[in-house]
């Protein structure tokens, strides 16, 4: 494990452009689009007493994505809230009239929408969401994924009406390929990573992960004062240090960015303090992880609210997630998938280490938030891991 203790130095402001995607606002126009929503429903918050007192820490609290919108991950939020957003902006010059989310689901909406291809890169979870809010709003969607995306990964995608492309490589060459593909047939990319020139999209996705944010805030009787966040690109993280840090300012909480050892693109990025692509190496049990080049997008955010980066082993992971599955004491039994519980392992490692529980003030007073970004979305693989089966989504 590594362990980069940034705080000095990178607790600064967002930058303008970043706040307005992240402030109160912006959550409070993804909360009316969820209102809009026939199968919006808060996902749960569970309080582990039982590791609290094994970890030596007041209170842990598991905000657990699992249920979301039936797709098994907290990217249910954000690409299908970005597909919403950019119909409904599209809609709204041909129609020549102001559209709003009660809108979005109107025959004059689908009328546009059927005109309209939209398409990511993923490695199974972002392109569920957008391939979802495509189906909601009748827009047409191709989905490309890389090699190492599994075919049940795959399957789930095209499930919701997407064409499904295989792209040899990596996620990152998903990726460039998705972009090439988009420009050349005029489609709309909706990608939860950014690069310079395509910045305003990932940030709308992000803006959508801050309702996981507001659903915790308001079910906590006090805010938490650390908060462990796992990352590939860097979306989610980003979206919560900077969500936390508009809504406390110099009161909110130590934020840490959780990340597999193969796969640590934001730790190097921190450490060089500038963007940084890391050579690929062994593939990593975390798969939703599995990210060499950080979002510029998120990471300008995080270079900002983001207090520590730390990385964590194949074994962290796969224990936390068994650890979930087969919880201690009164804890609740959660179903969490290779990287759904990463933030969780960063805790227990950093937990369990004098110095790293010194570097960022881990004490007995201590209340964490930890994030379960997915449950089984691979069953099989779910199920090889922890020999339970995988309950039906």
């Amino acid at each position: 494990m590594f362990l980069l203790n940034v705080h000095e130095t990178h607790r600064h402001p967002l930058d303008a452009r970043d706040a307005a995607k992240l402030d109160g606002a912006a959550a409070a126009d993804v909360a009316q689009y969820l209102a809009n929503r026939p199968d919006y429903k808060r996902t749960p918050l569970h309080a582990l007493h039982s590791l609290a007192h094994e970890l030596n820490v007041a209170e842990i609290f598991v905000k657990d994505e699992g249920p979301r919108f039936g797709l098994g991950s907290f990217k249910a939020l954000g690409g299908a809230y970005a597909v919403a957003r950019v119909v409904l902006a599209e809609a709204s010059r041909i129609l020549k009239r102001e559209l709003g989310y009660s809108d979005m689901l109107s025959a004059d909406v689908r009328s546009v929408a059927e005109t309209l291809t939209v398409c990511c890169a993923t490695a199974g979870n972002h392109g569920r969401s957008v391939a979802q809010g495509a189906k909601l709003i009748g827009a047409r969607c191709t989905i490309f994924v890389h090699s190492g995306v599994s075919s049940e990964r795959a399957a789930a995608i095209a499930r919701f009406g997407a064409d499904v492309v295989r792209v040899e490589g990596n996620y990152d060459a998903s990726v460039a390929e998705s972009d090439r593909v988009s420009r050349q047939q005029g489609w709309i990319t909706v990608s939860d990573t950014s690069w310079p020139g395509y910045e305003e999209i990932p940030g709308i996705v992000m803006q959508g992960y801050t309702a996981l944010v507001s659903e915790t805030l308001q079910a906590l009787q006090e805010p938490p004062t650390h908060v462990f966040i796992q990352a590939g690109v860097g979306g989610l993280a980003g979206a919560v240090a900077g969500h936390l840090a508009l809504i406390y300012g110099e009161r909110r909480p130590t934020f840490i960015v959780v990340e597999p050892d193969r796969a640590a693109c934001l730790l190097e990025t921190a450490r060089a303090g500038h963007l940084v692509t890391i050579n690929p190496g062994e593939p990593t049990v975390m798969a939703m992880l599995e990210c060499y080049t950080p979002s510029a997008l998120a990471w300008r955010v995080l270079a900002r609210a983001a207090d520590a980066f730390i990385s964590v082993e194949e074994s962290d992971a796969v224990s936390a997630m068994n650890r979930l599955a087969r919880p201690t004491g009164s804890d609740t039994s959660i179903v969490s998938g290779e990287s759904g519980g990463v933030g969780l392992a960063g805790l227990i490692r950093v937990a369990r280490d004098k110095n790293a529980r010194s570097a960022i003030g881990l004490d007995s007073t201590a209340r964490v938030l930890v994030v379960n970004t997915e449950g089984a979305t691979d069953p099989a693989h779910y199920r090889t891991l922890t020999r339970i089966e995988a309950p039906e989504a």
